[in-house]
């Protein structure tokens, strides 16, 4: 979905694949053809964005093979589908039974993740519509936060370094003007926006940025505007953001609240808990751990890295923090200028949700993730962007 910005410039909204994940070309090819074009028709649109998550062995395919890679573009045409972003922060596995810490691997110390997303990057260069000359990834912040040691940091500095050099090769090459993202996440080397600016700024290169997630910026409780205005003023650039709302707490006291948390401790994805006190952001890895014992205080509201749907917050006493997706959208596109022009409704957790709240066959996910889609819409025009055809 394309819209208008009042300076001129035009603004993408995407949702992400990586809610039906699949490893290998054929599964993307599925994709496309299962869930992609129904959400399409489901909005009575003819072009819809998507953010494609593509595994390690399927962007090989495709890097590897050019008449994939055409063929792939035929398919999303012929569906009616377009694609400006990717999302390369699981490498693989994602819809495995259990993810959790694997989502963290290869972190950017490790060579792989260098030699993924660049495959990623060339790829998304042949997939860009013919009228569209930038495109994006969002990626892993550097890595989880454990054995990460200065002699990593280095390696992983290094790593970016030589992605910005050959992305600016493949422009020259292509025309095709692309950038990374690190995409700041609960529990990671970086965590917050704040934690971005330091590595961002050293590597100096307005090809390596930012992926801001409004799940993530909630759940670690930043202000939409202090972060967003932070990283303007270091000159920082807005990659893309990832439109998404987490699960809160007002009350975690409660042996209601409590109960009500406990539905959402899934066992597939790790669910990273954080509430505020005097001295800090206070935290820990899961939710189940939170909801044990005397973990985390519980005289101050928790948030929960648990992607909700953002039309359908959860029954209270649990809400969601959509009102900071929205302070941040309205930071983010609502002033004279983009900060960004690239969205995308990043909800993969349906699946995960407790039982009843789950869509029962495909056609129930089709219509909750077009009713994301026309809540993100509907953001964008009251905004004052215009849908374009």
């Amino acid at each position: 979905m394309r819209f208008r910005h009042p300076d001129g410039s035009t603004v993408h909204l995407a949702y992400c694949t990586n809610v039906h994940p699949a490893e290998t070309l054929d599964g993307v090819l599925a994709q496309l053809r299962d869930h992609c074009e129904p959400v399409r028709r489901r909005l009575g649109r003819d072009r819809l964005g998507i953010g494609l998550w593509l595994a390690k062995d399927a962007a090989h395919a495709l890097v590897t093979d050019p008449s994939a890679l055409r063929a792939l573009r035929t398919e999303l045409d012929r569906r009616g589908l377009e694609v400006v972003t990717l999302n390369g922060f699981p490498y693989e596995g994602f819809g495995a039974e259990e993810v959790k810490y694997r989502v963290y691997r290869p972190d950017w110390a490790d060579p792989e993740r260098l030699a993924h997303t660049t495959a990623l990057a060339r790829v998304l260069a042949q997939l860009l519509p013919d009228d569209i000359t930038e495109g994006s990834v969002s990626t892993l912040p550097l890595a989880w936060r454990t054995a990460y040691d200065d002699d990593r940091a280095a390696r992983a500095r290094a790593a970016l370094t030589t992605l910005a050099e050959r992305l600016d090769a493949l422009h020259e090459l292509t025309g095709r003007s692309l950038r990374v993202g690190l995409e700041p996440e609960p529990g990671c080397t970086v965590e917050t926006t704040a934690d971005a600016l330091a590595p961002l700024t050293a590597i100096g290169h307005d090809r390596i940025g930012i992926c801001v997630d409004t799940c993530h910026l909630a759940t670690s409780f930043e202000n939409p505007h202090t972060a967003l205005d932070a990283l303007t003023e270091a000159r920082v650039p807005i990659v893309k953001s990832q439109l998404s709302a987490a699960l809160h707490a007002e009350h975690p006291r409660l042996p209601e609240v409590r109960a009500a948390l406990a539905a959402f401790d899934e066992p597939r994805f790790l669910h990273q808990t954080r509430t505020t006190t005097a001295t800090g952001l206070r935290g820990t890895d899961d939710l189940g751990e939170a909801l044990t014992g005397d973990a985390l205080p519980d005289t101050t509201p928790w948030r929960a890295h648990f992607h909700v749907p953002l039309h359908a917050p959860p029954a209270a006493p649990l809400t969601s923090t959509l009102p900071v997706l929205k302070a941040a959208l309205t930071r983010l596109v609502g002033g004279p200028h983009p900060l960004t022009r690239h969205l995308e409704v990043e909800t993969y957790t349906w699946q995960a949700l407790p039982p009843e709240l789950r869509p029962r066959n495909r056609a129930q996910l089709v219509d909750g993730i077009a009713a994301e889609l026309t809540l993100a819409r509907d953001l964008l025009t009251d905004l004052g962007l215009k849908e374009l055809p």
